[in-house]
């Protein structure tokens, strides 16, 4: 049997409605009335904030209400003290929707521009937008926590809130002075119709015309856009005159599909596609790079002290598929604050052809046209505690179905290395001479007549694991990575002899980012498909390598220094010759003026002499493994200045990579020569110090007086 309510209570519920809607309609009246003057008093606010706190005259004339929701302002500006105009605006009307409003949140109903200008200048260091740098003045006695996922949250909404369901916007001018350049961006009409977005954007005085346009359902947490241009690419040519970088595509898409806080995280899924993208740069690659088609359905994650990339992303180049998982942790913590950087990416097993026809064209050029069979999928899997550097992991595989293989080359025929072939060795981009690598060269030395000593020496230096390794070493890469995360520059590199190899047999010698990738790749199809022998690789390594001032290959290396055969090298002239590899136009400089080398090589010889009697390569040597016996060829010695030897030794793990101090900047340091970790002989104590700092040139010197200083008084007291 179903209670009724006593016909009281009722009453009671229905007077006490009525008077909270008599309340709210009483308040509602007196605000309508008084709305003018609230109006006012909050434009009034408004101009004192932006005076006390960021130094901005700001000015509105006319300020009035049309209707219940509308507001109305005309004659804007914003003008930075001692700065040029930020902003003026001629007519605006603004509508805000009632009931968001009632709880605080202003969400827009409509918007109407007309004839309004931003102008954003700088002159030297000097901008008229400063402000928005400047930081706030905080409580120093209250620490916050920051919640990345709460900030996003908020952020997102706000930028939502601020789209209105309608809107015309005309003659709206952007301009960007910077220093001599300009940019001007003028959309002459811009609306918002029942949820479709469009507008145009005349850049640089009708230089090209941009169209961009979509729908937006911000209530919904969707928006879609699309940016294109009439009748060419969107590019700026301001873009390359500054950063020497040429960009330009198509069609780029944009989509939002939704927005979701939970908990304490917060995923957005949204989307990205662009079509024929090209890319030139001198640092990416010597060629323009295109990609016809790539997209990404990403998936971001962001938490409270950590954004991400989940790993239900998706990326799209042509018929390829990969997932990535990127993540950026920030660690605070009073004691060791750090942070963490993860990297995975992974395939299912792809069609090998397509695999090679999605890489962007230009970006590999010897493997245009290349046709294989099978299947092939890779993984990666990075991470970095900042805190832990030397801990980082890097897993990075291909693997190859059982039935891959190569059916036709594409421009570079890879098995060349097997037979003769003309190699041409570049200095500052001009060819120095044709080198004939094979035995119609009388220079070339076929490997069983190089001396034991220097293929030993060499190995021991350059790439330990040679022989066993697939080409690369993640251990080298580790070390690599760890070292200039520490230095904060590319001070260390990872090449193995395959790889050293492949960089001068197969490519160009410009530093680009794509011919290192296209190094790796290469040394993957010639190590995992048996392309060649490592003792072939080998034997033409040693052959083709700088070993002086236009010295190439150990026929020549060995004549030019000692006036000998390969097969004559004794240990000490081989360890001697390891340790040019890295730097051969220094070779000269580690000779003293009677033909001797330098005292501060003696460390170098002990470490790698030792390395090499551990692994059965030499004898135990109490006299640093032949040092005091390698002499320059006397035709040789008058070219040497004993002024100019230079003092640089090397202290080596076992298994790890000999490196040197590279030149040239960023991207030398990145793909050239490698870096040293340095040691100083303590004279005294005959002990080697590692070195951690680089020094200056001034430093160097002083160092190389000091230590002939030191040399002359251990002679004179007979040591």
């Amino acid at each position: 049997m179903r209670s009724r309510i006593p016909p009281k209570y009722i009453k009671i519920a229905t007077i006490s409605l009525s008077c909270l809607l008599v309340l709210f309609l009483i308040g509602v009246s007196i605000a309508y009335s008084k709305r003018e003057a609230i109006l006012n008093a909050v434009i009034a606010k408004a101009i004192n904030k932006a005076k006390r706190d960021y130094n901005l005259e700001l000015k509105i004339s006319d300020p009035h209400f049309e209707g219940l929701t509308k507001v109305a302002f005309s004659n804007i500006s914003i003008v930075p003290q001692n700065r040029d105009s930020l902003i003026n605006i001629n007519d605006l009307h603004v509508g805000v929707k009632l009931f968001p409003l009632i709880t605080g949140d202003i969400k827009l109903g409509s918007l109407t521009f007309e004839s309004g200008k931003i102008n954003l200048v700088k002159r030297d260091s000097i901008r008229n937008y400063d402000f928005l740098f400047k930081k706030k003045n905080r409580d120093s006695t209250k620490t916050t926590k920051a919640d990345l996922a709460a900030m996003a949250n908020r952020l997102l909404n706000q930028v939502l809130y601020k789209i209105p369901e309608d809107m015309r916007v005309t003659n709206f001018d952007v301009v960007i002075n910077h220093d001599d350049d300009k940019l001007r961006f003028f959309t002459s009409l811009a609306t918002i119709d029942d949820g479709e977005f469009k507008s145009n954007i005349h850049v640089n005085n009708n230089e090209a015309v941009w169209h961009l346009e979509g729908t937006v359902e911000p209530g919904d947490k969707q928006l879609a856009f699309k940016l294109y241009a009439e009748n060419k690419k969107v590019e700026l040519a301001l873009i390359q005159k500054k950063l020497g970088l040429k960009l330009n595509f198509d069609t780029v898409y944009a989509q939002l599909n939704r927005a979701v806080k939970d908990g304490d995280e917060f995923r957005i899924y949204g989307s990205w596609a662009i079509r024929n993208l090209l890319i030139n740069h001198p640092k990416i690659a010597a060629n323009n790079i295109i990609i016809p088609s790539g997209a990404i359905d990403a998936d971001v994650l962001i938490g409270e002290n950590f954004i991400a990339l989940d790993s239900t992303s998706v990326i799209y180049l042509k018929n390829i598929k990969a997932n990535p998982y990127i993540k950026y942790t920030s660690i605070k913590g009073s004691k060791s604050p750090h942070k963490t950087y993860d990297l995975k990416l992974k395939t299912d097993d792809l069609n090998a052809q397509e695999l090679f026809d999605a890489f962007p064209v230009g970006l590999f050029e010897s493997l245009d046209g290349i046709k294989v069979k099978g299947q092939l999928q890779y993984n990666l899997d990075f991470f970095l505690d900042s805190k832990k550097p030397d801990s980082v992991r890097i897993n990075s595989s291909l693997h190859k179905s059982a039935d891959f293989r190569i059916l036709r080359w594409g421009k570079m025929n890879l098995q060349k290395v097997n037979s003769s072939f003309v190699y041409t060795p570049y200095e500052y981009g001009k060819p120095m001479r044709d080198i004939v690598i094979g035995p119609q060269n009388p220079d070339y030395v076929p490997i069983n007549q190089i001396s034991p000593n220097l293929r030993n020496a060499v190995l021991t230096a350059e790439d330990p694991s040679f022989y066993t390794h697939n080409g690369f070493v993640e251990k080298a890469f580790q070390r690599s990575i760890a070292t200039n995360f520490k230095e904060k520059a590319f001070k260390r590199g990872g090449s193995t002899i395959s790889m050293q190899l492949v960089k001068n047999v197969f490519l160009s010698r410009q530093k680009t980012m794509a011919r290192k990738i296209e190094e790796i790749l290469i040394v993957w199809l010639i190590e995992n498909n048996r392309i060649s022998s490592k003792q072939r690789m080998f034997e033409v390594y040693l052959n083709l390598i700088e070993w002086g001032n236009n010295v190439y290959g150990i026929g020549e290396a060995a004549r030019y220094y000692f006036g000998k055969h390969p097969s004559e090298l004794d240990l000490g002239e081989s360890i001697f010759l390891a340790n040019i590899v890295p730097r051969p136009k220094k070779g000269l400089y580690f000779f003293e003026g009677d033909g001797s080398l330098t005292y501060s090589l003696r460390g170098y010889f002990k470490l790698i002499g030792g390395l090499m009697a551990r692994r059965g390569y030499a004898s135990r040597d109490t006299n640093a493994y032949g040092f005091y016996g390698v002499r320059l060829k006397p035709s040789l010695r008058r070219q040497v200045d004993p002024t100019d030897s230079v003092a640089v030794d090397s202290l080596y793990e076992e298994g790890a990579e000999i490196q040197h101090k590279s030149e040239g900047g960023f991207f030398r340091s990145l793909f050239g020569r490698r870096n040293p970790d340095t040691v100083r002989i303590d004279s005294k104590n005959k002990t080697f110090v590692k070195k951690d700092t680089i020094v200056t040139p001034a430093e160097l010197r002083q160092q190389r007086r000091e230590q002939r200083r030191k040399e002359r008084e251990e002679k004179r007291k007979g040591l």
